[in-house]
């Protein structure tokens, strides 16, 4: 007797897990990163990680590169401050593309809160977050288990960080320093002994401006008229 064997073809390409289809088409993936405040670092960071995004996706040959979004560092606590975060949510959500890469969790959401809100919302329009130090892929990983402990780790590490800034700030404060002095007008800063001094010339427009004021004048007025002057 000759059994009736079936045999299964192997799919070719990605499946798409919501309909079991398959999706022949390269992964659209971009990337998100944040980088620092800084003018020279942020130029920097931002040309380092796009470089590193880029190489790691041309190294698949299933993925093909999108776009970056990046935001500065001191954003990453709350999402609505990003607004390019919120900006690549919404292509997300929009279809614009199919996965994408951060470096790590704390990259992309510094609470477990919101790391968990997203996961959850771009998944069901099976949209992939790629964490690359985890090697974590939200559409591939069987439970939240481990997402929410390291999200959690990623947002203790945020406070702290954040605490130990502001202890920085608090002890400069006591010693009498300036915190981010990018200049004021009527004094100057030395920066070596880290002190002001006053500006004779730009010390007359202050006192215009105050006397001005003191009488009644609105700011918009005093500003025509010091910019005619």
């Amino acid at each position: 007797m000759v059994a009736n064997v079936k045999v299964i073809r192997k799919i070719e390409g990605r499946v798409d897990r919501k309909n079991g289809g398959v999706l022949n088409r390269l992964l659209r993936v971009t990337a998100y990163a944040r980088v620092s405040t800084d003018d020279e670092d942020q130029r920097n960071s931002y040309q380092s990680q796009l470089s590193f995004f880029k190489a790691k996706i041309k190294d698949n040959p299933e993925w093909v590169y999108v776009d970056m979004y990046a935001d500065e560092a001191i954003s990453g606590t709350l999402d609505y401050k990003r607004s390019n975060f919120m900006r690549m949510i919404d292509d997300a959500l929009a279809g614009k593309f199919d996965m994408i890469i951060t470096k790590s969790i704390s990259r992309f959401a510094r609470n477990t809160v919101d790391t968990l809100k997203y996961v959850r919302m771009l998944k069901e329009r099976n949209i992939a977050i790629f964490f690359v130090e985890e090697n974590i892929n939200t559409l591939e990983m069987s439970s939240e288990f481990v997402l929410t402990i390291l999200s959690s780790v990623a947002q203790q590490e945020s406070e702290n960080i954040s605490n130990h800034v502001k202890l920085g700030f608090r002890a400069k404060m006591e010693r009498g320093e300036l915190i981010g002095f990018n200049g004021c007008l009527g004094y100057d800063y030395n920066p070596e002994t880290k002190s002001l001094s006053v500006n004779e010339e730009e010390k007359k427009i202050v006192e215009y401006i105050y006397n001005r004021y003191i009488q009644g004048y609105r700011s918009n007025t005093n500003c025509k008229r010091i910019n005619r002057k």
